[in-house]
């Protein structure tokens, strides 16, 4: 992955405008922490291959950044994203990682359905 170019993900995630497509989103703090200091949350969030299809998609800030998807019924929102890449396949996979590396948050989307 690299670190995100903001043209260069807004034109990918441009690409994917009005068409069915299938995210992952996932998000983590515990597995990281929690095993360093037993006060800490886990937290955790997970979804996988949920089909959208999204009218605006918008790249913000100025690093670490955020992406929002405006679907019809509301929005899919990510904060803290610091890398990319568009694979083989034409999928657009952001990650935000922390100061040592660590994967906190997933953003990815595809015109077809995510491994299970």
């Amino acid at each position: 992955m690299n670190p995100i170019d903001p043209l260069k993900v807004q034109e990918a995630i441009d690409a994917f405008l009005h068409k069915d497509v299938y995210i992952h989103l996932e998000t983590t703090t515990g597995a990281y922490s929690a095993h360093q200091n037993a006060g800490n949350m886990t937290v955790v969030a997970f979804i996988r291959n949920a089909k959208i299809n999204f009218s605006q998609g918008k790249i913000k800030g100025k690093g670490p950044y955020r992406v929002g998807l405006k679907t019809e019924e509301g929005w899919v929102y990510a904060e803290g994203l610091t890398h990319y890449t568009i694979d083989v396949q034409n999928r657009l996979l952001m990650a935000g990682h922390d100061q040592e590396g660590r994967l906190a948050i997933a953003l990815e989307i595809s015109e077809t359905p995510f491994p299970q």
